[in-house]
């Protein structure tokens, strides 16, 4: 069984109806959506690492000033 997966694993591309490559080559006029997505994800990232090192490296408040000396 398994070598019946990895045959058709393996098959796959060779049944494709159309070749990966044409060689016909064209010119990009805007950025795919993957581009836009892997940008949004690296922004989300870099936002989350400076938020948690902002908390991990935040002073406690001084609580000490509000509270009344006996």
């Amino acid at each position: 069984m398994r070598y019946v997966l990895a045959l058709l694993l393996l098959a796959t591309p060779a049944l494709a109806s159309v070749p990966p490559h044409s060689g016909v080559i064209h010119t990009r006029s805007m950025p795919e959506l993957s581009d836009i997505a892997l940008f949004g994800m690296a922004v989300a990232g870099v936002w989350l690492a400076r938020r948690a090192l902002r908390k991990r490296f935040a002073k406690p408040a001084d609580t000490t000033a509000a509270a009344p000396k006996d």
